[in-house]
C-alpha cells in the first residue's frame, strides 16, 4: 500500500506573490498586459463553451464535424490562445526615449539664442560671420552750397539797343 504524503496548503502573503511576479518574466508579462489577459479569458471562455458543446450526448465525430458553433468555438479559442502566445512570447515593446540627441542639440540651440541676446559683441561676430563684415561709414555732410557773388546795390544793367 502506498504511503498518503501529507502536504499542507502553504498561505502566501502580498510580498511574496509580488516577488514571485517580478522574478517570472511570464507572469509580470500578463500583469502588465491587458490585451494578453483578455485574449487568454477569451480562449478559456470559447473553450469552455466548444467543451460543452462537445459533452452533449452526441458522439464526439459527429459534433465536430456538423456543429458548426463548436467548430466556431473551437476557431476562436485556436486564434485567442494563438494571440496570447505571440504576445507572451515577443519581447516587450521598449519605450522610445526622446531624451538624449534631441535634448541636448534642444539645450544648445537655447543657451545660443540666451548668449545672443545677452552679448553684443557676440551678436556683432554672428552677423558678421553670416552676411560678411561691414564697412565703417561715417556720415560727412555735403559742403554747404557757395553764397551768392557780392554786387553792389544797384541791380545789373542791361544795354539798351537803340531802335
Amino acid at each position: 500500500m502506498a504511503a498518503k504524503s501529507k502536504t499542507k496548503a502553504v498561505a502566501f502573503n502580498a510580498v511574496d506573490l509580488a516577488n514571485m511576479a517580478r522574478a517570472n518574466r511570464y507572469i509580470a508579462r500578463v500583469i502588465e498586459d491587458a490585451k494578453l489577459r483578455d485574449n487568454v479569458r477569451s480562449a478559456f471562455d470559447a473553450s469552455r463553451s466548444a467543451y460543452g458543446r462537445l459533452s452533449n450526448g452526441k458522439a464526439p465525430t459527429k459534433a465536430l464535424l456538423e456543429d458548426k458553433k463548436l467548430q466556431r468555438d473551437l476557431r476562436n479559442a485556436a486564434e485567442s490562445l494563438r494571440d496570447a502566445t505571440v504576445a507572451l512570447t515577443a519581447p516587450p515593446k521598449k519605450q522610445r526615449r526622446v531624451r538624449g540627441l534631441a535634448r541636448m542639440v534642444f539645450v544648445l540651440v537655447l543657451g545660443a539664442g540666451v548668449a545672443m541676446v545677452a552679448s553684443e559683441k557676440l551678436r556683432s561676430k554672428v552677423l558678421d560671420t553670416l552676411f560678411g563684415a561691414e564697412e565703417e561709414f561715417e556720415y560727412t555732410p555735403p559742403p554747404p552750397p557757395p553764397p551768392p557773388p557780392a554786387t553792389g546795390t544797384s541791380p545789373p544793367t542791361t544795354p539798351v539797343s537803340a531802335a
